[in-house]
């Protein structure tokens, strides 16, 4: 029987990164770090030129993605990320959405 201490702490979290990072390739990248660290959840462009993401795994693995942010891909300039606690909607796997 496994030490339900050892299980790894879960965590949910809503992220807004506000810069250039539209247009740019962020949510594709995004969702490569999210599944690379086998993390569930969702990427999507805002109309106020904001990406919006809700991310759901292990929290050490989710404070790496956070940390990934601050850079994002190669083209974009992360002027803003914005990390609040938010509730885990079931989703398995990561996917994009469409802009809101």
């Amino acid at each position: 029987m496994s030490d339900p201490s050892s299980a790894p702490a879960l965590e949910t979290v809503r992220i807004v990164v506000s810069g250039r990072v539209q247009g740019v390739g962020y949510r594709a990248w995004f969702l490569e770090e999210a599944e690379e660290l086998q993390l569930s959840g969702w990427v999507r462009n805002r109309v106020d030129g904001s990406v919006e993401a809700l991310v759901h795994g292990d929290k050490r693995k989710v404070d790496d993605l956070i940390k990934a942010c601050h850079k994002g891909p190669t083209l974009s300039r992360v002027d803003k990320v914005t990390v609040e606690a938010a509730k885990y909607d079931g989703i398995s796997g990561f996917r994009i959405e469409k802009t809101i």
